[in-house]
């Protein structure tokens, strides 16, 4: 299968975007001896970048639609490669929290500009399929650049794990320059109007299934190491290769769901993967202390984990057809929040002395729960008869 060379600009960044904000958390007890901080201190920096995610989607896109999407990536890289650059020389603390939360900002935005980017690009049933290209480099990331410039921090220094980023910053940019098409901007619209979507009961389902249903996983994710270590035998030093197999899940699961997306409609993939995410964190509860089936589970657990991407990105853009860009950046401060709401809710048992399996027993409950509603989202908005729903809903909206 030939790939489109112009998609392989936001595979770029997403790789970039993917390298920097998980390989921090492979780092922490580095970062946090080199900055004579603590652990728990050093994890403020994973909040904070994650704070800029959340505020910039939103103030970045609306300040910049009717730019042309290609100068707004570009600028959008920019931020990203300097911030990050910065954070390999900041000298303390202090400073560090404030230039993560600085490169947090364009994360959010590029993500939800390239998705429509994508999505415009592609040809007609190809839509997800090319969002889910985009998504691959964020996936890669976890196979493949993560491991490795976690390594490289530990046995040399965790500077040059920033380092690294923005060399892969400035690979994007140069990409971007070359391969992305020039797109038309839009010029009828302004921030207010990109907000009219918040306004349609089909736009905060989505958000919703997003933060609890795609939530659910990172109970799993959150705790992986104590749980593959403790209670499937795992030994500490061998965690490495349980984290590339959960990365190749990823790669697949993202691949596949963007297929599956194209054939049988969002709103059904949808659906199916996240009943599938609850079967699998059951397994995960149940079979973990089999360590044979624990593995098989991490592949199964990563390939769910990104295979939801593509399909309800394409649900959001559907909710939201006069502004796309906005929607899909509130799509990125959505997995945001289902990251920080699944490592609380699963963290809960953990702090009543119960096992490191039961954190995924608690992501079967969020997983019901986004079943249910990916089902409600389904029966209202997945149908041909439901047009007339939509349709009256449009014109609500914009009355």
């Amino acid at each position: 299968m030939k790939i489109d060379k112009r998609i392989i600009p936001l595979a770029i960044g997403g790789l970039g975007i993917g390298t920097t904000e998980f390989t921090v958390m492979g780092l922490l007890p580095d970062i946090a001896k080199s900055l004579q901080i603590t652990i728990p201190q050093a994890g403020h920096l994973i909040s904070a970048y994650a704070l800029g995610v959340v505020i910039g989607a939103p103030i970045l896109i609306g300040y910049s639609v009717k730019f042309p999407p290609k100068k707004v990536l570009f600028v959008l890289m920019i931020i990203f490669t300097l911030f990050n650059g910065l954070s390999a020389i900041a000298p303390d603390y202090n400073m560090m929290l404030i230039i993560r939360f600085l490169s947090g900002l364009p994360h959010g935005a590029f993500f939800g500009v390239g998705t429509v980017v994508a999505a415009r690009m592609a040809g007609k049933g190809k839509e997800a399929f090319y969002i889910s290209l985009m998504f691959t480099g964020l996936t890669v990331a976890n196979l493949a650049m993560v491991p490795l410039v976690t390594y490289i921090g530990h046995t040399f220094h965790w500077r040059w794990y920033f380092a690294i980023v923005a060399v892969i910053g400035l690979l994007a940019l140069l990409f971007l320059k070359l391969w992305l098409p020039a797109m038309e901007a839009n010029q009828d619209t302004h921030f207010l109007e990109e907000l009219k979507f918040l306004k349609k009961k089909q736009s905060w389902l989505v958000l919703i299934i997003t933060a609890i249903g795609f939530g659910g996983l990172f109970t799993w994710f959150s705790y992986i190491t104590p749980l593959m270590t403790i209670v499937a035998g795992i030994k500490e030093n061998q965690m490495a290769y349980v984290m590339v197999l959960a990365g190749a899940g990823m790669v697949v699961g993202n691949l596949v769901g963007g297929y599956l997306s194209d054939r049988l409609s969002p709103e059904k993939t949808c659906s199916l993967l996240i009943f599938l995410m609850m079967c699998a964190l059951g397994g995960v509860f149940f079979l973990s202390e089999y360590q044979n089936i624990a593995l098989i589970l991490t592949f199964v657990c990563g390939a769910l984990s990104m295979s939801v991407s593509a399909p309800i990105n394409i649900m959001m853009m559907k909710a939201a057809p006069k502004s796309e860009m906005m929607a899909a950046a509130f799509m990125q401060a959505g997995f945001n929040i289902a990251n920080a709401l699944g490592a609380f809710l699963g963290g809960i048992p953990l702090e009543h002395g119960y096992s490191f399996n039961y954190p995924s027993l608690v992501g079967v409950g969020m997983t019901l729960i986004g079943l249910i509603i990916s089902l409600r989202y389904r029966y209202l908005y997945g149908s041909v008869k439901s047009e007339e729903k939509v349709v009256a809903e449009c014109v609500t909206c914009e009355k």
